[in-house]
């Protein structure tokens, strides 16, 4: 079962990201801040729970979380900066736009940037261990499929609507016929060894 919190005193906001390993797409991350009594079976780390639950749980969240927010960050950011710091870039984003502020930041993961004054305390597959984090990862997740299924309808032959912009054997062969198109991270080692189009 998922922990309600790390500590009692100070409010918690959990904070996780989606589409880091991603070929194509922004990354995505959220940050919630849950009651300490929130409790539901479901709740658990977005890849251990199936499309249709993490919808549910979506509304769920939205609907029972004291505070909640999302960002992104694009393409051409990441291939400036690098993904682990647009990672947190949208982590920061996320906890810029939480209309109550924590005391502390749980992050999933073993790496952080410092957000302003606040405490931070990031925790290895946290996203299975506490549910704040668990309830940020299934908000990054949800966010970031419905964004990939949008540009799916404007680059269908990669079928992002299927692989999220995963490097999938699909998706690496689309891009081998097709070439690379503006939503691919060029700062990624994807090039197809026949070069192709930039769309």
């Amino acid at each position: 079962m998922l922990r309600s919190y790390y500590q009692e005193k100070l409010t918690e906001a959990g904070c996780d990201e989606a589409g880091r390993g991603c070929y194509a797409g922004p990354v995505f991350a959220a940050a919630v801040i849950l009651p300490k009594d929130f409790f539901h079976p479901l709740l658990n780390d977005s890849k251990q729970v199936s499309a249709g639950i993490r919808e549910e749980l979506k509304i769920i969240i939205e609907e029972k979380a004291i505070a909640y927010a999302v960002a992104s960050v694009g393409t051409e950011e990441i291939d400036r900066i690098n993904i682990l710091k647009a990672s947190f870039k949208a982590m920061h984003l996320a906890i810029d736009a939480l209309k109550k502020k924590p005391g502390i930041l749980l992050i999933d993961g073993n790496r952080f940037v410092k957000y302003k004054t606040v405490r931070h305390h990031c925790i290895i597959k946290g996203d299975g261990i506490y549910a704040s984090i668990a309830a940020a990862s299934i908000l990054a997740k949800t966010y970031r499929d419905a964004y990939m299924r949008q540009l799916h309808d404007e680059f269908p032959q990669y079928n992002w609507r299927k692989n999220k912009g995963y490097g999938t054997a699909e998706h690496r062969k689309a891009i081998e016929e097709f070439g690379l198109c503006r939503h691919h991270r060029k700062s990624f080692d994807i090039i197809p060894k026949k070069e192709g189009l930039l769309l």
